[in-house]
């Protein structure tokens, strides 16, 4: 499954739903529930729906497996007998699957990235690298989704991507084996690790962050791909273009760390939870930093990896925003 959470049009204003697409089509959840079930009254079919397949995804992917089996089965039904509940993809807004997640973890499982910014900084290569999956901690809730603008954060002259795989947790789970560790995965998508260079270069000199320097957004989507869609994790094509330039092209399987391994760790004496976002790092010169090329406001940034789709953004200049108690004055 390709799971979505995107935004509808409706008399009310726009409302978020949860749905799966299935080519150029959209499917949503919670109106193939009660449409299949036609039989009930509509407000018992309402809160049924509404139950298995709330708005917000965290709390669909709460449901754990169950509610996986619940909505393979629907999209099974839909695709003959579903009419009332299928979109145009190009008539909704797609978000990012997670528009906020539980929490986001950002590792560094490649080592040719890795190393190359330690070369850059003129410093020795840890070995400690090779015993622990270090990680740092982001903002959950500056996730955007695809085809959406992203601000050049006014602080920074630095602005950088960052092409990354991500994994999704579906499953509650503490000291998890490594060996089981995969059992707990969700899906996978896309992650755009956007960075303020020069910033994030001052916040790690003082041991801690990075800080200001990620958490004003991070990119998250197109979708949610469950793990039967994607036969070999390990040889997946990871490319980053710049206005239709290739800058970045590498695969998955260098990555040194494995997301099995980097749940085995989190999970020692620490409950995961459903929505826990876990960002493989960069693949290697799969950045700016690296290759020593920035990008500048206006520009398109487009992140495809293969098998999970293309998410992209447009980098816009910033703008001053003054927030009061019941205005905002641009």
């Amino acid at each position: 499954m390709k799971l979505v959470s995107f935004e509808l049009a409706t008399p009310l204003g726009p409302r978020v739903r949860i749905g799966a697409t299935v080519g150029d089509r959209l499917l949503d959840l919670a109106i193939a529930y009660a449409e299949r079930h036609a039989d009930m009254t509509p407000e018992a079919a309402e809160r049924l729906a509404t139950a298995h397949f709330p708005a917000d995804m965290v709390a669909f992917l709460e449901t754990g497996p169950t509610g996986m089996a619940l909505a393979r089965d629907l999209i099974a039904w839909a695709e003959h007998e579903g009419r009332r509940s299928w979109f145009d993809t190009t008539a909704v807004r797609l978000l990012s699957p997670l528009p906020r997640a539980n929490m986001l973890r950002d590792f560094l499982a490649f080592e040719a990235h890795t190393r190359r910014g330690y070369e850059r900084r003129g410093q020795e290569f840890p070995k400690l690298w090779y015993e622990l999956p270090v990680y740092y901690k982001g903002n959950s809730r500056s996730l955007i989704g695809p085809d959406s603008d992203v601000t050049w954060p006014d602080f920074t002259d630095k602005f950088d991507y960052e092409l990354e795989l991500a994994c999704v947790i579906g499953k509650v789970g503490r000291n998890i084996p490594e060996s089981e560790a995969a059992d707990y995965i969700a899906g996978y998508c896309i992650l755009n690790d956007f960075s303020a260079r020069d910033v994030q270069m001052q916040e790690v000199q003082l041991r801690l962050g990075p800080a200001k320097g990620k958490d004003f957004a991070t990119g998250l989507g197109p979708w949610l791909v469950t793990p039967d869609e994607i036969p070999d994790l390990r040889n997946l094509r990871m490319v980053a273009r710049i206005n239709g330039e290739v800058w970045s092209d590498g695969n998955s399987g260098t990555s040194h760390w494995t997301f099995p391994q980097m749940i085995a760790y989190v999970s020692r004496e620490e409950t995961i939870y459903p929505g826990d976002v876990f960002g493989s790092g960069t693949v290697g010169g799969g950045c700016g930093y690296e290759l020593d090329r920035w990008v500048q406001p206006g520009d398109a940034i487009e992140l495809e990896i293969e098998r999970l789709g293309t998410l992209r953004h447009r980098v816009v200049r910033p703008r001053k925003e003054v927030i009061g108690v019941s205005a905002i004055q641009r």
